[in-house]
C-alpha cells in the first residue's frame, strides 16, 4: 500500500515538474516575444495641432486623431473616479490582473450560458494600456497571455498614476476623439474641469463601445449606460445618492464641435496657416505634433473685411442682372423635404435657401429650407415668407429679348419651384439674393511687421477654396505705378519734375510693331508734374518716365519690393502689365508706408511644440534688454531694427505724400469718406478686366482686388476707383473708427516747400493751386522749366511761357 502511494506521489511530482517546466518554457517563449514596454516611458501620442487668433480665440484644429494630452495632475478627481468605476474599480489595489474580477466574470459567464447574453470581461486598465499601446486587437489566447504578462511588467515599471495617465489620454471616445481632454471639448465644448457629473459619467461610459452609445443615434442606450456608471460611482462611495439622482435626471445634451474653422469668416486665413505649417514643419507635425500656433488674425477686422468685400461684390453683381435660380425643386406635397436635399453654401449664415411656392405681380410666396436635425433628419416645422416687387427690381434680365428691361412683376423673375437665396428684412419679409459671379479679395496688413490681420480670398470659401489674395496672379495695372515713380524719386527726380503727357510711339521690336500707349479716356494733357501724373494716373507720362530712367532700373526696384521675381524690362510693364498677387502688392505698399524697411508677410506670430517650447517666432528684431525681470528706473529697452532698407525713407514719404493726392484730388475721391489721412493708388487693367485699390493709413495697409476668375471685361467704368476703392473705404471706415487722425510722419531733414501744383515751380504760400511739396536735402523746386520727353521730340528746351500756354490750352499748341 505504501509502495503504491509512493508511486503515485513520485508520478505526481514528476508530472508537476514536467507541467511546471512546460509552463515555464512556454512563458519564457512568450516573454521573449513581448514588445519593449519601456518604450511607454518616451511615448508621445499623436496630438492635434491647434491654431489660435491673435487674441487667443481658437481658430482651427488639425489632426488625424483629435487628442489633447493632459497630465494626470490636471485631471479632476471625479473624472478619474468615474473611469475607475466604469472600467476597473480595483485599479489601485491589483498588480495588473484583477483575479477577483476574473473569477466574478467566469461565474457570470457560466450562469449566462444559453441566455444569449454577451460575455463579461475582466480586463484591467493596465491590460487595456498593454493592448492599446503594445499589442494588436487580435482575439486569441496567445494575445491574452501576452497582455497579462505585459500588464504585470508594466505595473512593476510604472506608478499607478502614470498608467492611468496613459490610459486616459489614449482611449478612443468616438467622433474622431482620442483622450479625455479632446472628448470633453468635442462632445460638450468644455474643458474637463467644466464637466458636470452627468457629462463625466457619459464620457466614462464611451470607451466600452463608442458607437453603441452615440449621443444622437442611440441616445436611450447612451443614457442607460451613463446612469449605470453613476450607480457604480455611488457603490464605490465617490458620489452621494442625491448627487446621483440629480445627474441621472438630466437629459443628455451634447454640443458636438465643428471640425472646420471655429471663427466665423476665417476659412481662408485658416487654410493659409495650414498650408504654411505643412511647408514649414511637415505633414506629420501638422496632424500629429500637437503644435500650438498663435496667428496674426484680428477677429473683428476679419469679419469687417468679409462684410466690406461681400457688399462690394454684391453691389456690382446686381448691376449685371439676374442669372436665374440656384436649382429647381418639387413643390407638390411636402416641399420642405424636397428643398432640404439642396445644399446651401455653409458660410453664408445671413442667407437662406427658399423655394418659390407662388409668384404674382406684387409678391412671391416662399418656403424656407427646414432645419436639418442631428442624424440628417428634416425638421417638421415649415416656415414661409414673402418677397415683394421692390425687392426684385434689381434683377434685370441679362440676355435675350428682354435684356436690360425693367421688372414690372415678381413673376417676371421668379416662378414656382425656383430655389433661390433670400435674406430676412423684417418679420416674414425677405429680399432676393444672388451669389455674385464676379469675385475678388481683400487683405489687411500691419506695415511695420508684415502681420496679416485679415484676409478674404473670395466671396465664399464653401463655393471655392481658391484664395484670390495669395494664389490669383493678375495684372495690377496702375497700382504698380507708385513703384515706377518711387524709382524715379530715389534716383534724382523730384515730385515737381515735369514729364510730357503727349502721344508717343514705341517700337517694341521682335515683330510686335509700334505701341502707342493711351491714357484712360484717350486724352493727353501736356506737361505735368510727377505728382499730377500719379494723382491722375497718366499712362503716357509713366511710360515716358520709365523710358527716361530705363526699364532695367524699374525692374530692379520691382524685384527689390517683391512685386515680381523677374520683370521683363519692356516699357509696357511700367503700366502694370506683369502678373502678381494682391498679397505681394500689399507687402510692397507696406514698405512705402513704413519708411522703406523690408518686411516679410506672415500669418503666424509664434509656434510652440507640445511641451510649450517656442520653435518659431516671426519677429527677429534684436532687443538685448527686453528680458529684464523688474523695472528699477532703467530706460525702456531699444528694439534694434536690423531689417534691410530697400528705399530711402525720404523717398518713401515723397511717394506717400503724392498718393495722398490720389485720394484728395485724383482717381479715388471716394476714399476721402474714411475721414483719416490715407495714401493709395487705383489700378485698372485693359478692358476693365481687373480693378485694384491698394492704400494705407500710417498703421494699416489694405489691398483690394475685383475681377472674374476667368478674366473678362467687367464693363465700361469698372475701374479701381469705382469698384475696389469703395470696398477699401467701407473697410477702413470701420477699421480706423476708434483710431486718432494720425498724419504720416515726415522724416527729419526733408523740406516742405510751396510749389505750383501744375508747373512744379516755387510759388507763394496760400495761392490757388499751391501745395507743400517734399524735397530732399540738396534738391529744390526748379528755377527754369524743363520737360522730360519734350526736348527728345522737339529738339529744344521749352520756355516758361510755352509751358504756361501748354498747361492752359492742353496739347493743341504742342502736338
Amino acid at each position: 500500500m505504501w509502495r503504491f502511494f509512493g508511486f503515485l506521489f513520485a508520478a505526481g511530482s514528476i508530472l508537476f515538474i514536467v507541467v511546471a517546466l512546460a509552463v515555464y518554457m512556454f512563458l519564457q517563449s512568450m516573454m521573449a516575444g513581448l514588445p519593449d514596454f519601456t518604450a511607454l516611458r518616451n511615448y508621445e501620442p499623436p496630438v492635434m495641432t491647434r491654431i489660435h487668433a491673435s487674441d487667443g480665440q481658437l481658430m482651427a484644429e488639425y489632426a488625424r486623431q483629435r487628442r489633447l494630452f493632459l497630465p494626470i495632475q490636471a485631471m479632476p478627481d471625479r473624472v478619474k473616479q468615474a473611469f475607475l468605476s466604469a472600467e476597473d474599480k480595483n485599479f489601485y489595489t491589483h498588480t495588473g490582473l484583477d483575479f477577483i474580477g476574473i473569477a466574478r466574470a467566469v461565474v457570470t459567464n457560466v450562469k449566462n450560458i444559453g441566455k444569449d447574453r454577451r460575455k463579461v470581461g475582466a480586463s484591467t486598465i493596465t491590460q487595456q494600456v498593454a493592448k492599446n499601446f503594445l499589442l494588436s486587437s487580435e482575439q486569441s489566447y496567445e494575445r491574452k497571455i501576452k497582455e497579462a504578462l505585459l500588464s504585470m511588467r508594466i505595473e512593476q515599471a510604472f506608478s499607478k498614476d502614470e498608467i492611468l495617465e496613459l490610459y486616459l489620454n489614449e482611449i478612443f471616445f468616438g467622433i474622431g476623439s482620442y483622450g479625455i481632454g479632446s472628448a470633453a471639448l468635442h462632445y460638450f465644448d468644455k474643458s474637463v474641469h467644466e464637466l458636470n457629473l452627468a457629462e463625466i459619467a457619459y464620457l466614462a461610459a464611451l470607451p466600452k463601445a463608442p458607437n453603441n452609445y452615440h449621443p444622437l443615434r442611440r441616445k436611450e442606450k447612451a443614457i442607460e449606460r451613463r446612469n449605470w456608471v453613476i450607480d457604480q460611482m455611488v457603490n464605490n462611495g465617490y458620489v452621494s445618492v442625491d448627487e446621483a439622482n440629480k445627474a441621472k435626471a438630466m437629459d443628455l445634451q451634447v454640443k458636438l464641435r465643428s471640425r472646420g474653422p471655429q471663427i466665423f469668416a476665417a476659412d481662408y486665413f485658416a487654410e493659409e496657416v495650414r498650408r504654411w505649417i505643412d511647408e514649414k514643419f511637415g505633414e506629420e507635425k501638422l496632424y500629429n505634433g500637437g503644435l500650438s500656433v498663435r496667428t496674426t488674425l484680428n477677429v473683428n477686422l476679419q469679419k469687417e473685411a468679409r462684410k466690406a468685400l461681400h457688399k462690394g461684390l454684391i453691389a456690382f453683381d446686381r448691376k449685371k442682372g439676374w442669372r436665374g435660380p440656384v436649382a429647381q425643386s418639387d413643390i407638390a406635397g411636402d416641399w420642405g423635404t424636397a428643398l432640404a436635399k439642396v445644399e446651401p453654401l455653409s458660410d453664408l449664415p445671413e442667407w437662406s435657401l427658399a423655394v418659390v411656392l407662388s409668384a404674382g405681380a406684387n409678391e412671391a410666396a416662399i418656403g424656407l429650407r427646414p432645419q436639418i436635425l442631428p442624424g440628417k433628419k428634416v425638421a417638421s416645422e415649415r416656415a414661409t415668407g414673402l418677397i415683394s416687387l421692390k425687392d426684385v427690381t434689381w434683377a434685370r434680365w441679362m440676355t435675350g429679348d428682354r435684356k436690360g428691361k425693367k421688372i414690372r412683376a415678381v413673376s417676371d423673375v421668379l416662378k414656382p419651384g425656383d430655389v433661390v437665396y433670400v435674406s430676412q428684412k423684417e418679420g416674414n419679409l425677405y429680399s432676393l439674393q444672388q451669389v455674385p459671379e464676379v469675385s475678388g479679395a481683400l487683405i489687411a496688413m500691419d506695415p511695420y511687421t508684415g502681420r496679416v490681420q485679415a484676409i478674404v480670398g473670395g466671396f465664399s470659401y464653401a463655393q471655392s477654396q481658391f484664395n484670390r489674395a495669395t494664389q490669383a496672379y493678375r495684372q495690377p495695372g496702375s497700382s504698380f505705378k507708385p513703384f515706377v515713380y518711387a524709382t524715379a524719386l530715389d534716383n534724382g527726380y523730384t515730385p515737381s519734375s515735369v514729364v510730357m503727357d503727349a502721344p508717343v510711339e514705341i517700337n517694341q521690336g521682335g515683330g510686335q510693331g509700334i505701341w502707342r500707349p493711351q491714357n484712360y479716356g484717350g486724352k493727353f494733357y501736356g506737361p505735368s508734374t510727377l505728382r499730377l501724373g500719379i494723382e491722375k494716373s497718366r499712362n503716357v507720362m509713366t511710360v515716358r518716365l520709365a523710358q527716361d530712367m530705363g526699364m532695367p532700373l524699374v525692374a530692379e526696384y520691382a524685384h527689390r519690393f517683391g512685386i515680381y521675381d523677374n520683370l521683363m524690362p519692356v516699357l509696357s510693364m511700367s503700366l502694370g502689365a506683369g502678373e502678381t498677387t494682391i498679397m505681394r502688392m500689399a507687402t510692397a505698399y507696406s514698405m512705402l508706408a513704413n519708411g522703406g524697411r523690408r518686411i516679410e508677410p506672415t500669418f503666424v506670430d509664434r509656434v510652440q511644440d507640445r511641451y510649450g517650447k517656442t520653435i518659431y517666432r516671426h519677429d527677429h528684431r534684436i532687443c538685448a534688454e527686453c528680458n529684464a525681470q523688474s523695472w528699477v528706473r532703467q530706460d525702456e529697452p531699444i528694439v534694434e531694427d536690423n531689417r534691410e532698407q530697400v528705399l530711402d525713407p525720404m523717398t518713401a514719404y515723397q511717394i506717400t505724400s503724392m498718393m495722398e493726392g490720389v485720394v484728395l484730388r485724383g482717381t479715388a475721391p471716394v476714399v476721402r469718406k474714411v475721414g483719416k489721412p490715407i495714401a493709395g493708388k487705383t489700378g485698372t487693367t485693359n478692358d476693365e478686366r481687373d480693378a485694384w485699390f491698394v492704400g494705407y493709413s500710417p498703421d494699416l495697409v489694405v489691398g483690394v482686388y475685383v475681377g472674374y476668375d476667368r478674366p473678362r471685361p467687367m464693363g465700361r467704368g469698372s475701374t479701381g476707383g469705382g469698384l475696389a476703392a469703395p470696398i477699401f473705404t467701407d473697410f477702413m471706415k470701420v477699421a480706423l473708427a476708434d483710431k486718432p487722425k494720425k498724419p504720416f510722419q515726415v522724416p527729419e531733414g526733408l523740406q516742405l516747400i510751396p510749389i505750383d501744383r501744375r508747373t512744379g515751380m516755387r510759388a507763394s504760400a496760400g495761392g490757388g493751386g499751391v501745395i507743400l511739396e517734399a524735397f530732399k536735402p540738396g534738391t529744390l523746386p526748379p528755377d527754369s522749366y524743363s520737360v522730360i520727353g519734350f526736348t527728345e521730340d522737339m529738339g529744344r528746351p521749352i520756355s516758361a511761357q510755352e509751358a504756361e500756354r501748354a498747361l492752359t490750352d492742353g496739347t493743341g499748341g504742342l502736338f
